[in-house]
Formats: C-alpha cells, structure tokens, sequence
C-alpha cells in the first residue's frame, strides 16, 4: 500500500481507504457484522489506514470504532460526519447556517459520534451537506476551531453536494478547511476542472467517493439488475438507468481493450491518477472486495493513452435525484 499527504495537514492516508456506510446495514441490504468486522481488520493488515464513516450510516460507527480499538496499535486515522440540522439533502441555497450547522448541533452530534464508536475523538469531522453560501456566516467555524482545540477532532472537512463540485470552491479557498470529499469518478470528471486544482492550491486534501458510481464501474450493473426489497439502489438503479450504465461500460471496456471484470480497477486507477487526490474510499463490505481494491494501491498508473480514453467518457448526470 503506498500514501499519500491529506493536504497540508501532515497526515499521510492510504491511497485506498474504507468507505464504511455499507456496513452500517442503513440503505445497503446484505452486510452482517461479523463479515462486516472481518473486512476491517482485513484491510487493516494490507495497510489501509484511513476509514470514512458518518452520523447518518447507521451502526457503522459503532462497528468501526470497535475494530479500530481492537487494533490500537496500528495507526488508524477515522473521519465522521455530521448531518445537517434541518435534515435537507442538499444543502439548497437560501437556508440560513444557523439552521443547518448551528455550533450546539455540531458539538452534540459529535459528542453521540464519540460515545457510539468509543473513541476519544475523530481524525475528520465533516459536514455532511456543504453550501458556499455559508463561508464566514453562522457560528460552526467558531465551534469546529473549539472542538480542534479541545482535542476531540484533529482535522475539518465538508461533503460536498452530490455532482455539485464548484460549490465549495469559495471554502477551499477560504483557507479554513483541511479536506473535502466529492464523487468524482470516469462518469463525473467534474471535480477536474475546478475544485481539484484548487484544492492542490490551497493544499485541501481530497477524499475521493463514489469511484465505482454506486456499482455502476464495476461491470456488474446489467439491464436486468435488481436489489433485495429495501435497499436503496433500487431508486439509485430505477428504470431503464441498468441499461444505460451496462451500455456505458461497454463502451469503456471496448475502448480500453480490457477484461469486463478489470473495469473496476481501471476506474479505481483513473481516480487515484489525479495528483490533487488524496485517497480513495470505496465501500467494501467483504474480505473479497477488501483484497481486490487494496491491490490498486500499489502506485501503478493509468498511461497517458488510457487516460485520454477514459477523458472522452464523461457522462454527466445525477441518479440521486
């Protein structure tokens, strides 16, 4: 496993690193704990040492802050997040800081984060929704300088609305955050134009999410998908958008000249070719998917030829919605 810096905050994260809401069985059918548990320390033996979870992910918390204390003494770097006050997803413009990210709501969320994962505190504290419109309004930079201070979070982050890029530039050159995450993946080359050469400006770190498009880069997404009653891909999936993602995958694939199978890899790689990257979280919920992402992280990169492939793949759209 090879690292990289977390922007200029000293930190050095793996290049793969544990996107953790799918075992938080909340919005994701079929994770159990103990595989969930055993994926963990897994990826802790290859070197993984950076695991992104959240308020809002169910158990996942709990479950990481239990693995990540059995293993005290591998250095273990854990981001949480804190999900708005007023529960709007996104964060739409107009809405006040005061009732999105008022200080009281941030400490006593953070305060219910430490208390289910048994940590003493978190490495990043995110926002879980981010508006431009909020930079030098409302109390929460006060109260995210509080709580470095008192030592229970080390680093500040946001997340950044879905497919939404450009609306946090004016924090990142704020100078008052140390990392965001954003989805940026072979479909959603958006982050490229703006937000990561500004990130590498400022030296904000960059925490990569949703690399695989849900499923979707893994070559597995068909026409005839489905997912077990009461997961969320379902809506994510919904009508003929299986179809499409299976047509958009053959064409990478054609194009690239490569195995179906090694499309996920490929995509993981197109991420991680980005200087301005600083890891990236795919969900793993098995010891299987744990073993095949934590060998891309090996510092091989796409060639300039495949990436100029990839480069002509760029489908905006936003299935969240």
């Amino acid at each position: 496993m090879r690292y990289r810096e977390l922007g200029r905050s000293g930190l050095s994260v793996s290049e793969i690193g544990y996107g953790a809401w799918g075992i938080g069985e909340s919005g994701w059918v079929g994770a159990t704990q103990d595989e969930s548990v055993r994926a963990l320390h897994r990826a802790i033996d290859l070197g993984v040492n950076f695991i992104d979870t959240a308020r809002g992910y169910g158990e996942s918390e709990r479950i990481v802050g239990q693995v990540v204390r059995e293993r005290a003494g591998d250095e273990v770097l854990v981001a949480t997040k804190v999900p708005p006050k007023n529960q709007e997803w996104p964060a739409k413009d107009g809405i006040d800081p005061a009732d999105a990210f008022p200080g009281e709501h941030i400490r006593s969320s953070l305060e219910t984060s430490l208390r289910a994962s048994g940590l003493d505190h978190f490495d990043v504290f995110q926002f879980h929704v981010w508006n431009d419109e909020w930079v030098g309004r409302g109390d929460w930079l006060e109260t995210v300088a509080a709580l470095k201070q008192e030592g229970k979070i080390r680093l500040f982050g946001v997340s950044v609305n879905d497919h939404l890029p450009d609306g946090a530039l004016a924090l990142v050159r704020s100078g008052v955050v140390d990392s965001v995450q954003v989805i940026y993946n072979v479909f959603d080359q958006a982050p490229a134009d703006a937000l990561l050469p500004a990130c590498q400006e400022h030296g904000v770190g960059v925490i990569v999410r949703v690399a695989l498009d849900e499923g979707g880069l893994t070559g597995r997404i068909t026409a005839g998908t489905t997912f077990p009653e009461g997961d969320w891909r379902n809506r994510y999936f919904r009508d003929d958008r299986p179809a499409q993602v299976e047509q958009r995958v053959a064409a990478i694939v054609a194009d690239l000249g490569i195995e179906q199978d090694a499309i996920a890899e490929h995509a993981l790689r197109f991420v991680l070719s980005h200087p301005a990257v600083s890891t990236v979280i795919p969900g793993m919920r098995s010891v299987r998917n744990v073993e095949r992402n934590t060998a891309i992280g090996d510092g091989r990169p796409l060639t300039a030829e495949q990436l100029a492939v990839l480069a002509r793949h760029r489908w905006q759209r936003n299935f969240y919605s």
